[in-house]
């Protein structure tokens, strides 16, 4: 059913049906909800477009990747975190436009979709340590939100992130109180913020502890299965192997684990694992008992978030930035034990 139909059945203009349906206060409660009621009985969806010349929006929020990093696409992350924040749009009667760019065209990019109103905000993703999108949309006057942080960024912006640093600190000194002193960590790319906090999380649990962080075990890249092998692979041949590893991503941590394996290590026995866990819906870690032990955040609950923050954003709801800071809960799973000299003395002391 079009607008001209519904405008028809409840013998009012479309002018009238469109304006009751966007809110203004020139149409009288009554209408408004005899209208609501008729749009809802015949499942009237309005057109976004039309409703977009209506109020001067375009109806659509941008995502713009850089070509460099455009292996977030089919990052389950980035799926999970699109499918939060596409539950908003659409309650909301927005769409979403995806844009791959070069990234020496990135800027442009950004400029051009301010200029033609393509869209009314932008959420900017993988943030970098040093991150010139922040200082470029303020000034265009773009509105954004930032799915993360940026540690050198000192101006006031609206972001959602997860405080990774003090997951690491937990996941190293969980690890440590189980009496692992060799712990070898994979992270993500430590250009980005996220990885470097979580590096920095890392760094520090050692330290409370007295101990010295070793470059031989510590690892840095495309968080993927192949990198978590390869990693894993290489410390546990070492001439003094770790007995736990800390993951940036449950994908590194199945690398990881196929290295174990190969070494005829057990997991949870022989080596234990940690990894941060963003509870993707098709890569759940196990049921009612994790597979992994795990620093857990929910990625889509942050796309949900950053969009609300955003659309409140663009409709003036907020006039001063705003942060989320999420916390990740630590749970633990079948992937951690011991460190193996203890877990020895545990099985002599049962015997």
């Amino acid at each position: 059913m079009n607008l001209k139909e519904l405008s028809s059945k409840l013998g009012l203009s479309q002018t009238t049906v469109s304006r009751a349906l966007n809110g203004y206060p020139e149409v009288s409660e009554q209408t408004r909800a005899r209208v609501l009621r008729a749009a809802e009985q015949h499942g009237y969806r309005p057109n976004t477009r039309a409703k977009g010349l209506a109020t001067g929006q375009s109806m659509a929020i941008g995502h713009v990747i850089p070509v460099s990093t455009r292996h977030e696409i089919v990052n389950p992350i980035f799926g999970d975190f699109i499918a939060g924040a596409g539950e908003v749009y659409a309650r909301a009667g927005y769409e979403m436009v995806l844009t791959v760019v070069d990234d020496s065209n990135e800027a442009q990019v950004y400029r051009a979709l301010r200029a033609r109103a393509a869209v009314d905000g932008v959420v900017v993703h993988s943030p970098q340590i040093r991150e010139p999108r922040i200082a470029l949309l303020t000034d265009i006057g773009l509105p954004f939100v930032v799915h993360g942080r940026s540690s050198d960024e000192t101006a006031g912006y609206s972001w959602v992130d997860v405080d990774n640093r003090r997951a690491f600190v937990r996941a190293t000194t969980f690890l440590l109180d189980l009496g692992h002193r060799r712990i070898g960590l994979v992270n993500g790319l430590e250009t980005m913020d996220f990885a470097h906090r979580r590096r920095r999380g890392y760094e520090q649990g050692l330290a409370a502890r007295g101990i010295t962080p070793d470059p031989a075990l510590m690892r840095s890249g495309e968080m993927t299965e192949a990198l978590g092998f390869e990693a894993a692979r290489d410390m546990l041949a070492g001439p003094a192997p770790p007995t736990a590893f800390l993951a940036a991503s449950i994908i590194s941590a199945l690398g990881i684990r196929r290295a174990a394996e190969a070494a005829g290590l057990r997991v949870g026995r022989d080596l234990s694992i940690v990894t941060h866990d963003d509870e993707l819906s098709y890569l759940r870690n196990g049921g009612a008992t994790p597979i992994f032990t795990a620093t857990r955040s929910s990625v889509h609950t942050a796309g949900r978030l950053a969009a609300e923050m955003l659309l409140q954003q663009i409709g003036g709801d907020v006039t001063s930035p705003r942060q989320i800071l999420l916390e990740a809960e630590l749970v633990v799973g079948e992937s951690t034990g011991p460190a193996p000299a203890l877990a020895r003395m545990f099985d002599t002391a049962k015997d």
